[in-house]
């Protein structure tokens, strides 16, 4: 199918089944997790911290699309579990900085592996041609991402 000729009734369709697929997808890799009793949100949070350094709870909130007062929630449940710290800030006592613990590392990093594991083998039972399809569609879902 060209881009000239495609229908919006094809359009439909074509959403439909990536949005399924992804969402699918997404569900079976968010079941390998290091922490069983850990919420999505959870480890939302310390992935970021990991990947993106110290935030504050309000940087927290903004960039999980979140209230305040939801994220001092998850930051609290958080913090009992050993995951993360908060620090006063220097400049404003009345603002806390985020950061991860060595525990909250590792269930960043064995949740990262579990699951890197699990799509590995996964892939391994595919061919090699449904491979190269999956790895050309990874270009285009990112593209897509970032928009």
């Amino acid at each position: 199918m060209t881009e000239s000729n495609t229908s919006p009734s094809d359009l439909s369709a074509a959403a439909s089944d990536v949005r399924m697929a992804t969402f699918r997808l997404a569900r079976r890799l968010r079941a390998e997790r290091a922490v069983d009793s850990m919420s999505d949100g959870q480890f939302a949070v310390l992935a970021v911290l990991k990947v993106h350094g110290p935030h504050t709870l309000g940087e927290l909130a903004e960039r999980e699309r979140v209230t305040a007062p939801s994220m001092n929630r998850t930051v609290n449940c958080l913090q009992e579990s050993g995951f993360i710290t908060r620090t006063p800030m220097d400049d404003d006592r009345r603002k806390v900085l985020v950061d991860l613990t060595l525990a909250g590392r590792d269930v960043v990093e064995e949740t990262v592996r579990r699951r890197d594991a699990w799509l590995e083998t996964a892939l391994g039972e595919l061919t090699e041609t449904e491979r190269a399809a999956l790895s050309d569609a990874a270009a285009v879902l990112r593209k897509l991402a970032d928009r």
